[in-house]
């Protein structure tokens, strides 16, 4: 049995090996805050959204079947929820069952697989019942599984599997045949399985005159003394020998069972982890939406009411949205007033990149860009404590980890890069970074306050780049509303300046004047 809940013709791989720059993107999008979100305080939840984020997919046909499954998640939660829990306790309870489960021990493992199936068909009647009553669920993912299980757990099937396990447990012995081999030792151990009809007057006939003789038909009857030892362990041996291959058997046919149940926890793990993201925006009115995702070939962006994810999660009030028309664009260059949201806004982007490629809904009221193969992050990082090295050479050798693991159509995210050095020469390497990036295939966001390099992009790039610029009021205020404009010359540092130091002054010198 397969959920198949997450691809549509393989299993999710909870170790799947994770993007190469996953340390970084966890770091510059503050993902933890996400999956936290995501699991509730789980850990195990944890680490599905970790995996599923960070192990995003490039096909807009998979991302599209994931999306379905979700949207069926939203419209019925508690169902989603309450397989969920199904899928945990048949795991949780298997890990509780005692006994042996090494061939060397075949009667324990017996034992042991005939209670874990007990278990596995107690829920497996439950997950049925779940099955039938479920006929809102309209996604192919959700329908193939229902329709998996209405047809392999059909009460004749559940019978069947209730009586042989009436049947493993041996209540009247064991019937198995063997042969002589070399040295008269036992051979070809095979378990038979007794008759069900009942004996004829011959039958018990002979069954008399054998418990008379001695002997039964063509069989002979060996009775073993209450202190023979040896002769016990012998009986043993040869019943541990008839139940060996069944014992195997049975805890193979048990592991399978074990894996679709353990399966089906990771798969719909991941949609709880939705269901949990989203309450909680839900509880703030944050919007949300199933975005497009489009092939990576041409060079797609928009949105509309687009916001931190992460930064909503951090504050009690909603966050500023912002929207892009980038269509068709390869550059988009932030730039504007300090303390503007240009580095939240580049968040934005990356955690909306990712959220889409792992069949997510994004935080936004609509957005639609192309999938890329990979999403690199360059951020500007604190000071080397230990000096090893300068500030320029820790980011020269990032921004050549990141071209040794890029490759086409993918994204590079800049926040302050190369701004270490003197604006002159920090925008002649952004420069020439940025031109290979571009010319080799890549889109880039690139947040920055050197005007050298964005003028000249401006310039150079009229019909590929977009130019975003944080709004400043005329006051000075800012409304983290990120507008396309041309860049400026200057940040307007001077009014977190004033903000900070002069009005700080003023007021502690009024203080000071006696009444």
């Amino acid at each position: 049995m397969k959920a198949f809940l997450m691809y549509k013709e393989r299993d999710f791989d909870l170790q799947a090996s994770l993007t190469a720059n996953a340390s970084e993107l966890t770091q510059d999008l503050e993902l933890n805050t996400l999956f936290q979100a995501m699991s509730g305080g789980d850990e195990f939840l944890f680490g599905i959204a970790r995996t599923a984020i960070l192990a995003s997919m490039v096909d807009a046909g998979a991302i599209r079947y994931r999306q379905q499954i979700l949207a069926d998640c939203l419209k019925h939660p508690n169902t989603v929820r309450l397989l969920y829990g199904l899928a945990v306790e048949a795991v949780e309870r298997e890990r509780k069952v005692w006994g042996w489960t090494s061939a060397r021990y075949p009667e324990s493992a017996l034992r042991r697989s005939i209670e874990v199936l007990r278990i596995f068909l107690e829920i497996l009647k439950k997950l049925r019942a779940v099955a039938l009553e479920s006929a809102g669920f309209r996604s192919e993912g959700f329908r193939r599984l229902f329709a998996m299980i209405a047809s392999e757990l059909d009460d004749a099937y559940v019978g069947l599997v209730d009586e042989h396990l009436s049947l493993l447990e041996f209540r009247n012995g064991i019937l198995m045949s063997a042969g002589l081999g070399a040295g008269n030792r036992g051979v070809n151990y095979v378990l038979r399985k007794p008759s069900d009809a009942k004996p004829g007057w011959t039958e018990r006939f002979q069954g008399w005159l054998g418990q008379v003789s001695g002997r039964n038909g063509s069989s002979y009857v060996y009775e073993i003394a209450d202190r023979d030892e040896a002769g016990f362990r012998a009986l043993s041996d040869l019943r541990t020998q008839g139940i060996a291959h069944v014992a195997a058997a049975l805890a193979q046919s048990t592991g399978h069972i074990l894996s679709f149940f353990d399966m089906l926890r990771s798969e719909l793990g991941f949609y709880v982890g939705c269901l949990n993201l989203q309450e909680r925006l839900a509880e703030k009115g944050e919007p949300i939406c199933f975005p497009e995702p489009l092939p990576p070939e041409q060079p797609i962006l928009s949105g509309r009411s687009l916001y931190d994810v992460c930064l909503s999660l951090n504050l009690e009030d909603r966050v500023v949205g912002n929207d892009i028309a980038g269509d068709g664009v390869t550059l988009v260059m932030i730039t504007g007033a300090n303390r503007g949201g240009k580095s939240t806004f580049l968040r934005t982007l990356g955690l909306a990149q990712l959220m889409m490629q792992c069949g997510m809904f994004v935080p936004a009221g609509e957005f639609r860009a192309n999938v890329c193969r990979g999403l690199f992050t360059h951020f500007k990082r604190e000071e080397d404590a230990t000096m090893k090295s300068g500030k320029l050479d820790e980011e020269l050798g990032r921004m050549s980890t990141i071209v040794d693991a890029i490759g086409p159509n993918s994204i590079v995210l800049f926040n302050e890069s190369f701004g270490s050095t003197n604006e002159r020469e920090g925008s002649e390497i952004a420069r020439q970074v940025v031109r290979g990036l571009l010319e080799a295939g890549m889109k880039v966001y690139y947040v920055t306050h050197m005007f050298d390099l964005s003028d000249r992009f401006h310039r150079e790039r009229p019909d590929t780049a977009l130019f975003l610029r944080a709004e400043r009021l005329l006051d000075g205020r800012r409304t983290f509303r990120l507008l396309e404009g041309a860049p400026e010359r200057t940040s307007y540092g001077r009014d977190l300046y004033e903000r900070i130091f002069v009005k700080t002054s003023d007021s502690s010198s009024t203080a000071a004047v006696p009444r």
